[in-house]
């Protein structure tokens, strides 16, 4: 009997699919290292101990790691850290390697500032050399997908969404990657298809190839059609295609355009994969139009002109099996995209995959050497080694900066200082376009009333679910703080968040600072001075508890470290406690001392608070920082009790002005 092989690669485990990536790896480390810890697990080994992976999974929900109870606990651990193995952060055995210690030890130190070639943080660095190692076996072969994905950029500078969910990992040996190659030309040159080239792939395999040798010499019954369809879990989740190929039947073959309805009805007990048979079969959802007229309501298909049993047969199993690879693929894009961008040197923007502009330039003057190793396991998977280390051609060198800048940019610049000053230019040109894409000023408006209801999906799903939303949160603050600053001032420097190669954010700060400083110089309207501008989405006791401790002591520890006094701080929240907004007052005549040198010390802080409602007005009203600065300088000079002065000083002079 024919048996299901693979013919893609995945990058992780599809159970491991969760938001806030990094985090989440990183949190699940600290996890690991600390259950080991334990002097009861400390001893024993992980394989085969579903008694000791339980314990695991119960030390996972007592962390808050999981919620709820999974059916099967010790299932639920494997998966939760497999992902974790595929990319060797930690062993089978689940002990942290070389370099998954030396990932944790980035984590909790929270200093995630550059230290490579790229430009990119420490974290997403040891990603990249993570993925250049990772490899997986694919029907006996072996290959590492994020150096495919290398050879083909370097063939291509981009590919579209479509052309990487179901085209690149296809790639599994040299072979295939030179037909997946060739046949992105013919696609880009309209001489293939997308379905085409997966039937092809496919049908290129002999398990496919005896498949349809069965289906072909056999009468068609439901035993059948669930063992040509080669399920994965079981053949019993193939019978839903048998009364479908009998609907199907009826309407090609027998010529009776009202099975069509019947056509349509049976794929709505195919689960997921029903969706994609419906848009290929048919051009509309309306049960109705196609009751009426069912022949206007047909996409062109390889259905069409069929007339004998044979031609019938062998077009039903290509489709059906084109759909079920359809569906893997997609099942596998964003597991994918989540491990890719944890390197922070892929983009990921208008539909396309592309390299940034130094990796590309690095990798392209290398690929060939490189491209040697895609297809054989490297031993260093464990090792928290160099670049040169996982490739000799991986040399890192400043004369690739400076190549690369001056080729993609046509410029001429000579030092790594100059080049990175060309590569900043451009990355605020990518923030501009980033902010007239997702932030303009309507969706910031959204975006604020979607914070003060809490609706967390779809504030994920307009940013990005790879942060959680008092990150995001801060990082809106800070657009709109450059909207209104003009787009004056480095405002991916002031923000301290970690962003990812898209410029979205991905992880919180490590603490310490507020969460946005911004530097203004002097003015005719303003003195030089830095704005703290610390946000929060914690309401009612939490945020006394929570805010005014240390919304106080960052501005006070920046006007004693700086010793400019014209500094203060904006605190914006959702919802503004009426006693916050009375300490933040009181610090104005109150004192703060350095805890280490009580010889140094600030008498009064300027701490501004803001709800989202006037957020919105500064939005809605396009307020620029220049009068805002006027507003709150009269506003820390008012004499007023705090319960009327947040109103009359703050709140009625931005909505009003």
């Amino acid at each position: 009997m024919p048996a299901y092989k693979s013919f893609c690669w995945g990058l992780g485990t599809t159970s491991f699919r969760t938001k806030q990536f990094n985090r989440t790896i990183e949190e699940q480390l600290g996890l690991l290292d600390e259950f080991w810890r334990i002097p009861e697990n400390s001893g024993e080994d992980w394989i085969n101990n579903n008694a000791l992976q339980i314990r695991y999974y119960d030390f996972m929900k007592e962390k808050g790691f999981v919620s709820g109870d999974a059916p099967r606990k010790d299932k639920d651990a494997r998966e939760k850290t497999s992902g974790l193995v595929d990319i060797g952060l930690i062993t089978d055995n689940r002990r942290l390697t070389e370099v998954g210690v030396a990932l944790l030890g980035i984590s909790r130190s929270g200093d995630f500032e550059s230290d490579n070639i790229f430009q990119t943080p420490k974290d997403s660095f040891i990603y990249l050399k993570q993925l250049l190692k990772t490899s997986n076996t694919v029907d006996g072969s072996i290959v590492r997908p994020f150096i495919v994905l290398l050879r083909i950029l370097s063939e291509f500078e981009f590919i579209t969404m479509e052309e990487y969910t179901y085209l690149l990992p296809l790639c599994i040996d040299y072979h295939s990657t030179e037909y997946v190659i060739q046949k992105i030309k013919n696609l880009r040159d309209n001489r293939t298809d997308i379905e085409s080239v997966i039937i092809e792939r496919l049908m290129s395999m002999d398990n496919y190839q005896e498949a349809l040798s069965m289906l072909l010499a056999g009468r068609v019954n439901e035993s059948l059609i669930c063992e040509i369809g080669m399920n994965r879990k079981s053949r019993s989740y193939d019978r839903p295609y048998y009364p479908l190929y009998r609907s199907l039947y009826n309407a090609y073959m027998n010529g009776d355009s009202s099975a069509f309805l019947s056509v349509y009805e049976e794929t709505k007990n195919m689960s997921n994969i029903g969706r994609l048979w419906r848009g290929y079969l048919f051009n509309t959802v309306s049960t109705r139009a196609i009751d009426n007229d069912p022949l206007s309501c047909l996409n062109h298909t390889l259905f069409d002109g069929v007339r004998t049993e044979s031609a019938f047969k062998t077009v039903f199993f290509k489709v059906m099996h084109m759909l079920k690879a359809k569906a893997t693929l997609s099942d596998y894009l964003d597991l994918n995209r989540r491990y890719i961008k944890t390197t922070d040197i892929v983009l990921f923007e208008d539909g396309c995959i592309k390299l940034d502009i130094v990796p590309k330039h690095f990798f392209g003057n290398v690929i060939e050497d490189l491209y040697a190793k895609a297809f054989e396991e490297s031993a260093k998977l464990f090792d928290n080694c160099s670049m040169q280390e996982i490739a000799p051609c991986l040399v890192e060198n400043e004369t690739a900066v400076i190549d690369g800048v001056n080729a993609e940019l046509g410029t001429a610049v000579t030092t790594v200082a100059d080049a990175r000053l060309a590569l900043e230019d451009i990355r605020y040109s990518r923030l501009q376009e980033l902010i007239d894409d997702k932030f303009t000023d309507e969706k910031l408006l959204i975006l604020l009333d979607l914070f003060e209801r809490r609706s967390d999906a779809q504030i994920q799903e307009m940013v990005t679910d790879d942060a959680d939303i008092p990150t995001i949160f801060e990082y809106v603050l800070g657009i709109i703080w450059y909207k209104t600053s003009e787009y004056q001032g480095k405002i991916l420097d002031y923000m301290k968040l970690s962003l990812d190669a898209d410029l979205l954010p991905k992880t919180h700060a490590a603490g310490g600072e507020a969460d946005i400083v911004y530097e203004y110089p002097a003015t005719e309207y303003f003195p030089e001075h830095s704005l703290l501008l610390e946000a929060t989405l914690a309401d009612r006791t939490n945020q006394r508890r929570m805010e005014m401790e240390p919304v106080s002591r960052h501005l006070g520890m920046h006007l004693i470290r700086t010793g400019n006094l014209n500094s203060y701080c904006v605190f914006a929240t959702t919802y503004l406690d009426i006693n916050v907004t009375a300490d933040f007052r009181n610090r104005k005549n109150s004192f703060f001392y350095d805890p280490q040198d009580h010889t140094k010390y600030v008498t009064g802080m300027k701490i501004i608070p803001l709800d989202t409602s006037v957020l919105k007005s500064v939005v809605s009203c396009q307020r620029k920082y220049r009068d805002l600065y006027t507003i709150f300088e009269i506003a820390y000079n008012a004499d007023l009790n705090p319960l009327e002065w947040y109103d009359s000083f703050v709140r009625n002079p931005i909505i009003n002005r």
